[in-house]
């Protein structure tokens, strides 16, 4: 895959925040940024990135359906999931499509064995 971008970035690496915060000077210093316009350019290829990444997903699984998975696994979390219970409850969530916390709660206790209260 081969990407490219042009986008107009009006930013600046002498004042302003760079002068005011140390971090965003050591920032610079760390991508060995010595002007605007290799600033710009940076933030740019950061944008590609993200469109490259946007592309992956909807050539692949989709965002939807990475984002719902994704969303599972925190909701699993929520629910008190450890170690490999949290992809076991993610799966069961996906399956039901319900994703909330309770129902999490009570898959969890099916897969510990536990009695499961309605």
């Amino acid at each position: 895959m081969v990407g490219s971008i042009e986008v107009p970035i009006a930013v600046g690496t002498i004042g302003g925040a760079t002068a005011i915060h140390p971090k965003a000077k050591s920032n610079l210093e760390i991508m060995q940024i010595n002007s605007a316009r290799e600033l710009s350019e940076a933030i740019a290829s950061v944008g590609l990135a993200q469109n490259l990444t946007a592309l992956k997903a909807l050539a692949t699984e989709g965002i939807q359906k990475g984002h719902m998975k994704l969303h599972a696994k925190n909701i699993a979390l929520m629910a008190g999931a450890k170690g490999d219970e949290i992809p076991k409850i993610a799966s069961l969530l996906l399956k039901d499509e319900k994703y909330r916390v309770d129902v999490a709660k009570h898959h969890l206790k099916t897969v510990r064995g536990e009695k499961a209260h309605e």
